[in-house]
């Protein structure tokens, strides 16, 4: 089986254009940045370049154990998947992951959680990202 995992090549490479945020947005069917599963933000100015927050697929993922209802399930090469039906909205996996990879839909009241799609890296023309295939 081929296990996708993306991952940060250059994050000094970054622009800060935000298109890998667009791109995920659209797999969630919104336009703009409303829903998205990664997030670029500067790192103090212009000068200090951006910082890219998308899920590194822990292989032991922290949010999936601290998830009360099991809502968050291992994927295949590392991270976790979302049973949305299973969320209650508490936000434990928030705070629980490491790389603050988990972002909050306030109108969903649910997590967005990455799947390692690749559309981000299609999306971002200077190549911070990429998508690893592995067996």
């Amino acid at each position: 089986m081929v296990k996708a995992r993306l991952s940060v090549v250059d994050v000094n490479l970054c622009v800060g254009c935000q298109c890998c945020m667009f791109a995920c947005s659209r797999r969630f069917g919104a336009g703009g940045l409303s829903k998205t599963a990664i997030l670029i933000r500067s790192a103090g100015g212009i000068e200090r370049g951006f910082i890219v927050q998308v899920c590194r697929a822990c292989e032991e993922p922290p949010c999936a154990a601290v998830c009360p209802t099991d809502a968050l399930k291992l994927r295949s090469g590392g991270g976790v998947l979302l049973e949305a039906a299973k969320c209650i909205g508490c936000r434990l996996c928030v705070d629980a992951c490491t790389v603050d990879a988990v972002l909050w839909d306030s109108e969903s009241d649910k997590p967005m959680i990455c799947v390692h799609c690749g559309l981000c890296v299609q999306a971002c023309p200077y190549n911070v990202l990429e998508l690893s295939r592995g067996v």
